[in-house]
Order: C-alpha cells, then structure tokens, then sequence
C-alpha cells in the first residue's frame, strides 16, 4: 500500500472516529427507572435515574439497574464500532495495524 492509499485510509479512520464520537446509545433498565447514554466510543455521557421507580428499600435492584444498563451500553457501543470499522479491517490489516 503507497503513501497516498495509507494516507485516504487514515482520513477514513478518523472520519468513522468523529462518526463514533456523535452517536449516542441509550439503554434502559428496571421499565425506564435507569438510563444510560453512551458515545459509539464508549464515554458514558448520562446516568440519569427516575426517583418514581426507586425502592430505597432496595437499593441492590438499584445498583443492579445501574450495573446492568452500563454493561449493556459499553456492550452496544463495542458493537456499533465494530460494525462501523469492518470494511477497514482488512485495510488496516495492509497497514501493519
């Protein structure tokens, strides 16, 4: 691969990254009680909780909601970076990467 390929390859790179950076994944838990929004690069951007939904009685169900909601985001985020890098992989594979 030339310089001029590494050098469309690397702006397509950071065209996905900024793409990656805008998108926002939100996850709910416990019937919208918890919500998580998440970038496509994985930077937690809002926990936001609904006192309605909240026992504080049973603050376990709680964290269990937080917990869940944020493995779930970081989880939908991974994906959606994956799917958005797949056509680069085998590029970047050229790359030495």
């Amino acid at each position: 691969m030339n310089r001029f390929d590494q050098a469309k390859m690397l702006m397509k790179v950071k065209k996905i990254q900024k793409e990656l950076q805008k998108q926002v994944i939100t996850v709910e838990k416990g019937d919208g009680a918890v919500s998580v929004e998440i970038t496509g690069e994985q930077k937690i951007k809002k926990i936001h909780i609904d006192p309605e939904y909240v026992d504080l009685s049973d603050i376990g169900q709680l964290e269990r909601w937080v917990e869940d909601a944020v493995k779930e985001a970081i989880q939908a985020s991974q994906k959606v970076a994956a799917e958005k890098m797949q056509p680069m992989m085998g590029a970047l594979g050229d790359l030495g990467l």
